[in-house]
């Protein structure tokens, strides 16, 4: 396959990642609503974005310990748990209900869709077992947060984590590290999208693990690496997930007119999402490390911005300060 076909289905398999995670974190944010999945009492209270970032720190620092004291069993175990638990949400509604009267009233659909994605994980876990477990993760883990997270909060949390992985990227770069050590673990962090019909992530994540020392220790080089060289290119989920929760948010706490049944609102923040992606992309294929979220995030809430004012909402509204002003 030549560079250009190369590039096309590098950037057509991430456009359509995303797409589907964000179309699909909308049209389970409602059921979730109903469904009560809320996490927290009042989703209007900016204070859960920084107690998210609080538990985003706090996590990343128990990973990278975990990760350089070789303890990458149990972080694993754990990961593999959550995507099954998160994806068992998505088919609690998604999915017919299914219950056996052995079981009593307990729907059986959430448990065999978690733990078929929990078992792949843990048993097979090629590239598109771990894409479609972070397919469905994704869209279920920006419902969850757009849910939860008012306007407001959304946009702080957006903010506040396009500045975190700037710095943890271009400064600390601590990202990088984290980056490298995930993909031993063999789940759903990173997307995978392969650029050669043969390639294997099973294959690559085994000789990486046993290099592992090497690649922890010089996380400079990795990024300089011609990404056209590779068989696959890598994206954190997050970066898919987090812009996510502005679309989930802005369809459940705003309302404003549809464009072919989509509200403008939640629409627009899908577009500056992509354009964010495509601008990413272009910079990534240069062979270089780029913090993803400052270009994702933006174009997210630009692209919400614009289209919330477009339909008539005044800007107090969109920014979410309707109870504060």
């Amino acid at each position: 396959m030549d560079q250009r076909a190369r590039v096309a289905v590098a950037v057509l398999g991430a456009a359509a990642f995303f797409l589907v995670v964000q179309f699909g974190a909308l049209a389970l944010a409602g059921p979730f609503e109903e469904a009560g999945y809320q996490s927290v009492e009042d989703p209007q209270n900016p204070l859960n974005s920084v107690l998210y970032l609080g538990v985003i720190l706090v996590a990343t620092v128990v990973m990278l310990a975990l990760m350089r004291y070789g303890r990458t069993t149990a972080l694993r175990g754990v990961l593999v748990l959550t995507s099954g638990l998160i994806v068992g949400y998505v088919f609690s509604v998604a999915v017919p209900p299914l219950v056996v009267d052995a079981f009593g009233s307990v729907n059986l659909s959430p448990w065999i869709g978690g733990g078929a994605v929990a078992a792949g994980l843990l048993f097979y876990p090629e590239w598109w077992v771990i894409d479609l477990s972070g397919l469905l993760m994704g869209m279920g883990a920006a419902a969850l947060f757009g849910i939860s997270f008012g306007l407001l909060p959304a946009l702080l949390l957006l903010t506040a984590r396009a500045v975190y992985d700037a710095i943890s990227v271009y400064g600390t770069k601590h990202m990088l590290t984290l980056a490298s050590g995930v993909m031993e673990l063999r789940v759903p962090v990173l997307v995978v999208i392969p650029t050669t019909p043969d390639y294997s992530f099973i294959d690559e994540a085994s000789e990486m693990a046993e290099s592992v020392g090497e690649e922890t220790t010089d996380t400079e080089s990795e990024p300089e690496t011609e990404e056209l060289d590779r068989d696959a290119i890598f994206i954190g989920l997050g970066d898919a997930v987090i812009p996510s929760i502005l679309v989930a948010s802005a369809g459940v706490f705003l309302e404003t007119p549809t464009v072919f049944g989509i509200e403008v609102a939640p629409l627009g923040a899908i577009v500056g999402t992509m354009l964010g992606l495509f601008v990413l992309l272009w910079m990534v294929l240069k062979g270089k490390a780029h913090a993803g979220l400052p270009l994702l995030n933006g174009g997210s809430i630009a692209g919400y911005l614009v289209a919330a004012l477009a339909s008539g909402i005044p800007l107090v509204t969109a920014l979410g300060l309707d109870g504060w002003l």
